[in-house]
């Protein structure tokens, strides 16, 4: 083994707070060679005590190995940022575990900290969900919630949400639309162009930020529910109000962007009937239609499904904002009612309009709200 070793880490709840596990994997730097492994039941416990129990048992991993320098790798910027000194340890619950973690770190030589994708922490996270499955089976041990790497279990299993029979913590989606633009107020087609929001779209959104600070799941003292954009100017200064109302991290994705109207863009409708009338008329009724230069709603509902399941890998169980357009928020509406592209032409989605789905592991979804727009008053 050479001095110098990788601690992979992770942890997670089934209902934050729930039964909860964590897993850690310690390899050698340069080989990759899996040195030792833990997967630990944690009890009753958040998503973020699990996850610094999961490093916690890594570093000690470690430092029975006698490693002298390490790279810690997690999914959870949370305890990256916060090991690393750039956060801050606010709840009360994580502040003696980030110590504990702290002590350990300073036993070695040099500790780098490391963030990565979640696709890349996949065997910590196969070891903290082994240990909550073994939970649920009442297979350990229950002694109690511990700092110490003694497994500590709970038999509480994740009961189907009412009457849909899904199973498992759900992902869930606060879908904002942006608030309004010149090109919204003139009816005309939006796609790719990047247009600000008017006056009053700015205010639009600043309503709905202040309304999604204010829900269940977004502000908790465990953290606070990232908002995932798409990278348009409207979309941006739409997202960026929700980030001053909540203090969320804003991220993009290129998945969220709104149809490619091709040589439509900027039209009206009358404009685009008038100049393509039979194109038009068929792209009315026909997903596969695609406008000159455009892009298909067919194409459309591809993207933003892969966008779906990219979201649902990095956020599973969290509660997540996804400011959008209106057909990519229409298509995740149709993926949750697993509905045909009719939904397309009949589903109405104002602008700076709330909709609230939940996706579950199992593929069950539901959808809670479409279209709201009580904040506006």
């Amino acid at each position: 083994m050479s001095s110098r070793v990788v601690v992979e880490a992770d942890g997670g709840s089934r209902g934050n707070p729930g039964p909860a596990g964590c897993g850690a994997v310690v390899r050698d730097a340069e080989s990759g060679e899996v040195l030792a492994e833990r997967s630990i039941g944690l009890g009753v416990a958040t998503n973020n005590v699990a996850e610094y129990q999961g490093v916690i048992a890594g570093l000690r991993a470690a430092a029975e190995l006698g490693a002298a320098d390490l790279e810690v790798r997690m999914d959870s910027k949370l305890v990256i940022e916060q090991l690393a000194g750039r956060w801050k340890v606010k709840h009360a619950n994580l502040q003696p575990l980030a110590a504990e973690a702290r002590q350990l770190i300073a036993g070695f030589g040099r500790v780098d900290l490391q963030w990565v994708p979640r696709a890349q922490n996949a065997h910590a996270d196969r070891l903290a969900n082994e240990a909550m499955d073994r939970q649920a089976g009442g297979t350990e041990r229950s002694s109690g919630t511990s700092t110490s790497g003694e497994a500590s279990t709970s038999s509480a299993r994740i009961r189907p949400s009412g009457w849909l029979g899904a199973d498992g913590t759900p992902t869930k989606m606060l879908l904002l639309r942006h608030g309004q633009t010149p090109m919204s107020v003139d009816r005309r087609y939006s796609g790719r162009g990047d247009v600000a929001l008017t006056p009053l779209g700015e205010r639009q959104v600043r309503a709905a930020g202040k309304r999604l600070a204010a829900m269940d799941g977004v502000v908790t003292p465990d953290g606070i529910a990232p908002v995932i954009a798409s990278p348009l100017t409207r979309t941006r200064q739409s997202a960026q109000a929700v980030v001053d109302a909540t203090g969320g991290e804003l991220h993009f994705h290129d998945g969220l962007l709104e149809t490619d109207f091709g040589d439509w863009e900027g039209l009206s409708f009358a404009e685009a009937s008038e100049q393509f009338p039979q194109l038009h008329r068929k792209w009315l009724g026909d997903p596969s239609i695609v406008p000159p230069g455009g892009e298909s709603l067919d194409a459309v509902f591809e993207r933003v499904t892969a966008a779906r399941d990219d979201l649902l890998a990095r956020y599973a169980g969290q509660t997540i904002i996804v400011v959008s357009h209106v057909t990519p928020i229409k298509a995740l509406l149709r993926l949750a009612l697993d509905v045909g592209p009719s939904m397309f032409y009949r589903l109405h989605l104002d602008l700076a309009s709330l909709s609230i789905v939940e996706f579950y592991p199992d593929g069950n979804a539901s959808v809670r709200l479409v279209n709201d727009i009580s904040h506006w008053s």
